[in-house]
């Protein structure tokens, strides 16, 4: 892999720090700026419906810069809000800076993902998603554990702080490493942004991206309460969240590591078997949420499962979208923040309606369930249209 490549994945570990530290902080934020934990919870939605917006908008606006500049503007501009953040005294401002933060993250992510696959020959684009996407997992493993500890120590605006210097040594990495004309504005002879947003409709494609959308909702409606869950059902003292938060990272980058480099070979029974195991995983550890060994290790296994089948549908998508060389990453990443936005908040839901903190374990379960029946539906209709479509071709070269 390129060296260029991992350190776009550095400034993918300081925005994927950002994203899901509020799993840890929430309980703390809700306290300080007095509003409920659910009310709280909807900070991450809020950064999730950002990227959903943000992601195809700032996709299209890159097309006009290089892409050494669009990625060193949204980085900066990810740095400035996260400052912002870490000033204010209102819960409004600081949702607002969530939602711009997140405008900022999805351009970037949507320009890297194109650019990370642009850097390796076609049939790696499994291995290079993975590379970059390794920067979330590692943000999962050491950035949002350090986050919790230290708005435990300090408070979560350090937490915010603390990301914002992170995103310094990104810039200047981004600045001296990807040359400005190495993929940079749309080549004159490349597909226009219409052709491109056709090629978008394509069923494998937006079956693909429907798919990502419900498992990464799946992991965001248990992540973003896992603390509560941790303390007020399991038992265990505050203490225990970062080490929860670190095996859940832990487990995120051996199913980003796996999943790269079977994704290239064998996506299907990756898929398969691994959501089918991803919900007997929702279900177990609802079930067993009391035990605090049987959440350790589970809160182990469902980051490995939730990121390997996660990582695999986000380079099966891309690889469906290969007439879309610009906007494939854009739509990519808003797909998989629509589930991002709708987890947390469904989550939320459940327990407002006075289900408590195991209700978001079930409702991940549903989510994944829901997957699995319409992936077997797009299968069984793939399977059923390819002979037919056969056919056809065959009937018409017989009639020339």
């Amino acid at each position: 892999m390129p060296f260029a490549l991992y350190l776009l994945g550095l400034a993918v570990f300081a925005q994927g720090t950002s994203e899901f530290m509020l799993s840890g902080l929430v309980s703390d934020i809700a306290r300080d700026l007095d509003v409920s934990i659910p009310s709280a919870g909807h900070l991450t939605s809020a950064f999730a419906v950002g990227m959903v917006i943000g992601a195809p908008l700032m996709a299209l606006l890159s097309r006009r810069f290089s892409r050494r500049r669009a990625l060193l503007a949204f980085l900066v501009t990810f740095l400035l809000v996260h400052v912002v953040g870490a000033l204010t005294t209102s819960f409004a401002l600081l949702l607002v800076t969530r939602v711009i933060g997140a405008l900022a993250n999805a351009g970037f992510l949507a320009v890297a993902l194109v650019t990370a696959t642009s850097m390796v020959e076609p049939g790696a684009k499994g291995r290079a998603t993975s590379a970059l996407l390794g920067g979330v997992t590692v943000a999962c493993v050491a950035g949002v554990p350090a986050g919790a500890v230290l708005g435990e120590v300090w408070g979560w605006r350090s937490a915010f702080w603390a990301v914002a210097l992170l995103s310094v040594p990104a810039v200047i990495a981004i600045a001296r490493a990807v040359p400005a004309g190495a993929a940079g504005a749309p080549d004159a002879a490349g597909p226009s942004a219409l052709s491109e947003l056709r090629a978008l409709r394509g069923p494998r494609l937006l079956s693909t991206l429907l798919l990502g959308a419900l498992v990464n909702g799946a992991t965001f409606c248990t992540f973003t309460y896992l603390a509560p869950l941790v303390t007020e059902v399991t038992g265990l003292g505050p203490g225990w969240v970062p080490v929860v938060l670190a095996l859940f990272g832990i487990g995120s980058f051996v199913g980003v590591t796996v999943g790269g480099r079977v994704a290239d070979v064998r996506p299907v029974p990756l898929l398969v078997l691994g959501s089918l195991a991803l919900l007997g995983g929702w279900v177990l550890l609802a079930v067993t949420a009391a035990s605090p060994v049987a959440v350790l290790v589970l809160v182990l296994v469902q980051g490995t499962l939730s990121f390997g089948v996660g990582s695999t549908l986000i380079s099966q998508a891309l690889y469906a979208a290969t007439a879309a060389p610009t906007l494939a990453g854009g739509f990519a990443t808003a797909a998989f923040n629509v589930g991002g936005a709708l987890g947390p908040w469904f989550g939320g839901l459940a327990i407002s309606a006075g289900l408590g903190y195991r209700s978001p374990l079930w409702a991940s379960a549903l989510l994944v369930a829901t997957a699995l029946i319409i992936g077997a539906t797009a299968l069984g209709l793939s399977r059923r249209v390819r002979p037919a479509a056969t056919a056809a071709r065959a009937r018409a070269d017989s009639s020339t």
